[in-house]
């Protein structure tokens, strides 16, 4: 009968819902009956505290949630692009204001920043991820001589294009003798699943090996074809100061403290942004400087020296392709590793390096004509291939998990 009466005196309960009073209102009122007082149930009401993401009941979301998914998406987008968007907008600010590219130009901040790059490659650079490439060795060295021996040659086709102003060809031609990238090949490398140690090894490698490789090329290639002498010792000097003596300074101080090394490893997100912030002050300060003179330079031509870089990088991929394929099917091996090589070299091999080019170009003081025009079609070429290459490892991305979802189906 106690119970009886307590079920007659209670009309609900369970958990029951009150709409807000007032139709502006977003807070919901719960009330539940809580606690007994003789017969009767104490009700006891909780308000929501926080505002609901949705409006109404067909399940809509609210401005602020749409606002907050939208910045969220915007950041990771940023932080995927990272270095494209830096270049980007290191041009896009030279061209809009360059009174503070010129001030930057004038305390030498493009060597300063040239440093810093390779000061930042020795200190994310890992001793034990060098000695795990040596499996990989004979692609590896493929990599190197199609890097330092083989590509450079390409260089003859491009002088042969005859553009006014003739700088944007000649640009281009330096930047085909140049070594490897410092950063985007590795990290694609990784992104696709090849072997992220191989090409480590042959990214540095190749940029070691490139202060011998690069005058000499340049020389034959490029400075018999505009008439003037090269200086081939002094850029040697300015190589091993600008490149080798940061690079093994970064290394240095990463094997001097282990504290140290796990710090930058565990941030290699930012130190890889760094980097990016230190490639990007390159194209701002040169076009900082030419402003005026690219102003000049007609659209039309341009968009030709444009195509003309991604043509290059697009014959470079097939180049290297179809000798990696040859390659793999002599030496035969493991078919998965024979695929995590070829993916590393085929990545690393077929890029060419910003940052040592304008090297090259500064230390030239104006032999091939204005810097700014040598450089600014070098970005140009230095964006496109990060971006064919990044939807080509899409392309393999997307093709591997079709595959496995075809096999898990049979």
């Amino acid at each position: 009968m106690a119970i009886a009466s307590i079920l007659a005196s209670t009309r609900n309960p369970f958990l029951c819902l009150r709409e807000p009073t007032s139709p502006g209102s977003r807070s919901v009122v719960f009330r539940r009956y809580l606690e007994p007082c003789g017969r009767r149930w104490i009700p006891r009401s909780i308000r929501a505290c926080q505002p609901s993401d949705k409006l109404g009941g067909d399940g809509g979301t609210s401005p602020s949630a749409s606002r907050l998914h939208f910045g969220k998406q915007l950041l990771s987008f940023a932080s995927d692009n990272f270095l494209p968007l830096a270049l980007v907008s290191g041009v896009g600010l030279g061209f809009a204001n360059p009174t503070l590219g010129c001030l930057a130009d004038k305390y030498s901040f493009t060597k300063i920043s040239t440093c810093g790059i390779f000061i930042i490659s020795g200190l994310t650079l890992r001793t034990e991820a060098i000695g795990a490439a040596v499996k990989g060795w004979p692609l590896g060295v493929f990599g190197l001589i199609s890097i330092l021996l083989l590509t450079p040659s390409f260089s003859r086709l491009i002088m042969l294009v005859q553009l006014q102003p003739p700088e944007l060809v000649t640009g281009l031609a330096i930047f085909c003798c140049m070594p490897t990238t410092l950063s985007s090949g590795v990290a694609l490398t990784h992104l696709a699943g090849g072997n992220a140690a191989l090409a480590l090894a042959v990214t540095v490698a190749s940029n070691l090996l490139g202060i011998l490789s690069i005058p000499f090329w340049v020389s034959r290639y490029i400075a018999g074809g505009v008439g003037v002498s090269f200086p081939t010792e002094q850029l040697f000097r300015s190589l091993v100061v600008t490149l080798l003596i940061p690079l093994i300074i970064g290394k240095v101080i990463r094997e001097s403290s282990k504290g140290f090394a796990n710090f930058v490893d565990n941030n290699r997100s930012l130190f890889s942004k760094i980097n990016a912030i230190c490639l990007s002050m390159v194209p701002w300060i040169q076009v900082s400087r030419s402003r005026s003179l690219l102003l000049s330079v007609e659209p039309k031509v341009f968009l030709v020296a444009v195509g003309i870089g991604i043509l290059l990088h697009l014959s470079l991929l097939a180049f290297n392709a179809a000798s990696i394929r040859i390659l793999s099917g002599i030496s035969g091996g493991s078919k998965k590793n024979s695929k995590e090589n070829a993916t590393a070299v085929l990545l690393v091999a077929s890029q060419k390096t910003l940052p040592v080019m304008v090297a090259v170009v500064e230390q030239l003081g104006g032999v091939f004509g204005e810097t700014g025009l040598l450089v600014l079609p070098c970005v140009a070429a230095h964006l496109n291939q990060i971006m064919i290459d990044s939807i080509l490892v899409n392309l393999w991305l997307r093709r591997g998990k079709d595959t496995s979802t075809n096999v898990k189906t049979a």
